[in-house]
């Protein structure tokens, strides 16, 4: 799980340009948004869109629980996990 966490912290990086940050500097369990990373909606679907690629795994907008699986990178890494085919 652990190189799992890595990659969606390299991926956040990439897809989101954030040049000033490594993944050293992105907690597991601390939360992307608001006051933990300060991801915003848009990055939350340009994320959405990297993860489509990387993984083929869609995560639906209007879902419910969308916000809960991009709380953290601990909880994308246990939804990609649980969606793999």
């Amino acid at each position: 799980m652990e190189q799992l966490h890595n990659e969606l912290k390299a991926l956040i990086i990439e897809s989101l340009n954030l040049e000033d940050i490594t993944v050293d500097d992105i907690e597991t369990d601390a939360p992307l948004f608001n006051d933990g990373l300060g991801l915003d909606s848009i990055d939350a679907l340009e994320l959405g869109l990297a993860i489509k690629k990387k993984y083929n795994i869609v995560i639906d907008a209007d879902d419910t629980n969308t916000r809960e699986h991009f709380a953290s990178v601990a909880n994308l890494a246990n939804y990609i996990s649980n969606n793999k085919k």
